[in-house]
């Protein structure tokens, strides 16, 4: 009853946090200032860029190729089908049949996605 009529129980419980947060930041702003303080002037690269040892062919911001892109797409759309079967696994003992019946309607969509992506020519490379 003494912490709750003093009023300063929750403040007195994040005091160490607030504390140590106050004393990383300061650390933090310190080392940067001493490295911009200590630091070399900085001047203009005259190496070119290191690919391989082969002299880069284009420039680095170039644009991909448009078939790329589709290949992308269903890439991500596979990877996030993997996202949601990796807590689907944690609750299948739990849910029991439903789970599964909704995970194959789940791959069901996605693989007449598939087959729509195939149908119109996205795995065609020329």
């Amino acid at each position: 009853m003494g912490e709750a009529s003093g009023g300063g129980g929750v403040l007195n419980a994040w005091t160490p946090i607030l504390l140590l947060l106050a004393v990383a930041v300061t650390g933090l702003a310190v080392l940067y200032g001493v490295s911009t303080w200590l630091a070399p002037a900085r001047s203009a690269v005259d190496a070119d860029p290191f690919s391989g040892g082969r002299a880069p062919e284009q420039h680095a911001f170039s644009r991909f190729h448009v078939r790329w892109y589709p290949i992308t797409m269903i890439f991500l759309a596979f990877d996030m089908e993997m996202l949601f079967m990796y807590p689907w696994v944690k609750v299948v003992p739990e849910i029991g049949v439903a789970a599964v019946v909704e995970m194959f309607l789940f791959l069901g969509i996605l693989f007449a996605g598939v087959l729509y992506a195939w149908r119109e020519g996205a795995f065609r490379w020329t």
